[in-house]
């Protein structure tokens, strides 16, 4: 299994991306998502987390109020809405996949069973 995570690229301070996360063989909706990034020469850090048993919206303190998790059922895709761009945003950003009988709060690498490639946001100052 594998997931597609996609829509990165380079913006200015203050804009938006949206990062998309799809799979072909894994039917989103039934499983938590959670989304992950890496800046450079840092450890990877949890971002958000999508329930799917509870419908569960989290996040991380440093992105509340900006990024929004939403899904799109028919398209089998989890977005990510990044708005008010930082440059401390400036990262790889992962997707991945976790079982929700499983999963405690969706913050932790380890609960994840599947992952996308990653995707790289830059935000220029």
């Amino acid at each position: 299994v594998q997931l597609q995570a996609s829509g990165g690229g380079l913006v200015q301070a203050g804009e938006s991306l949206r990062l998309s996360c799809s799979a072909s063989t894994l039917t989103l909706e039934g499983w938590g998502i959670g989304w992950f990034r890496q800046a450079p020469g840092k450890e990877r850090e949890w971002v958000s987390y999508r329930g799917s048993r509870d419908g569960t919206r989290d996040y991380a303190d440093s992105v509340m109020g900006r990024f929004t998790i939403s899904e799109d059922v028919a398209e089998n895709t989890v977005y990510l809405q990044m708005n008010s761009l930082k440059p401390e945003d400036t990262a790889v950003y992962y997707c991945a996949a976790a079982n929700p009988w499983t999963i405690v709060r969706g913050r932790e690498e380890h609960e994840y069973e599947y992952w996308g490639q990653g995707t790289l946001v830059t935000v220029s100052s």
